[in-house]
This record gives structure tokens, sequence and C-alpha cells, in this order.
């Protein structure tokens, strides 16, 4: 009799184990691309808050000297080291640079940071007229744009925002994976989103 009660506390079932099994998959398929959509936001953070930064010095700049510059080191824009974006106040600004040998930043180019992120994406610009328009000669009656490019997700496309001091705002040149085509002076606006466009 002991002996029958013994055997009838067995472990699991073979089909109790596919059943946890085929649980635990489809958990796994529903929650990692989830994960993977908010590690992008996180990541994309570094450009929003950058490119506010560069906001917060043009119109700084603007009021001490009531010009905007093309020039990061005359507005004092240095982002931290391991930058996953480049910088620019000029088109085409998509390059690869030691956090401690920022060459092009009197250019309006502040490439990321080699050491971390050695690929560069493909050149984009947010807005399709960057640095100071119409004119420097034109200050204190101009407006900057900047733009902010990176890869969140090690394709050959490229993270792409911009910002802008136009009192009207401007129209983002890309439209893939965004929710509105215009943004507004001091907002940053993702006008391609590396995740969301593949």
């Amino acid at each position: 009799m002991m002996n029958r009660l013994f055997r009838k506390k067995g472990g699991f079932t073979l089909i109790e184990l596919m059943i946890v099994v085929a649980i635990i998959g489809i958990l796994a398929a529903i929650a990692i691309p989830n994960f993977i959509r908010f590690q992008a936001k996180s990541k994309q953070s570094e450009a929003k808050t950058n490119l506010k930064a560069i906001f917060t010095a043009q119109k700084s700049y603007f009021g001490e000297k009531d010009k905007y510059s093309s020039d990061f080191t005359v507005i004092g824009f240095d982002p931290e080291p391991a930058n996953r974006y480049s910088y620019g106040l000029v088109a085409g600004c998509s390059e690869i640079a030691a956090s401690n040998a920022r060459t092009n930043a009197n250019k309006g180019c502040i490439g990321q940071d080699s050491a971390k992120f050695p690929t560069a994406p493909t050149a984009a610009n947010a807005i399709s007229s960057l640095g100071v328009q119409p004119s420097a000669a034109a200050c204190p009656s101009c407006f900057f744009s900047a733009n902010a490019i990176g890869n969140v997700d090690n394709d050959a496309a490229g993270d792409v925002w911009g910002i802008t001091a136009s009192p009207t705002g401007e129209t983002l040149a890309l439209n893939c994976g965004i929710d509105t085509t215009r943004i507004a002076a001091g907002e940053p606006g993702n006008a391609y989103n590396d995740v969301s466009c593949q």
C-alpha cells in the first residue's frame, strides 16, 4: 500500500512541461519587441537632450551677441564622451571622432564617439536647411537649425533628429515612423525613427 502511494507522487508529465514552455515562448514573443522599443527610446533621449542643449547655448549666445553661430566652440557646446549621435549645424554631419579630438567642432560638426560607436550611419538631415538662416549677416533677423544622427539598432540607416529656432517652426525633411512632420521652435523632432522604419 505504501509503495502505491509513493508511485503516484510523480513529477510533471511531458504534456504539462510542453504547455509551460509554450506559454513562456508566447510571453517572450510579446515582451521582447516591447523591450527593444523601450531600449531605443532611452537611447533617443541623448539626441533630444543634446539638441535642447544646443538650442540653449545658441539662445544664450544670441542674447549676448545678437547673432547665432555655426561654430560649436563659439557657443560652448561639447557633448559628454561616448555620444551615440553626430551633431551638426551643417548638412551631412555624420562622422566618427574621438571624444577628446573634436576637430570639426569649429566647422559645425561633432561626430559620434569612435571608441564606443565605430560605425557612422548614412548621412541624413532632419531639416533641409541647417545652420544660421538666411545667413549670419542677416542677424538679428535670423534663426538656426541643428541636426542629430546616430545609430540606435546597428543597421545602415540612422535615427535622425532636428531642432530649430525659427519662430514659425520647420518641416521635417524625412517622414518615417514619426508622429508629426512639423516642429515648433525649441522642440526636438524625430524625422526618421531608426527602430520603426525597417
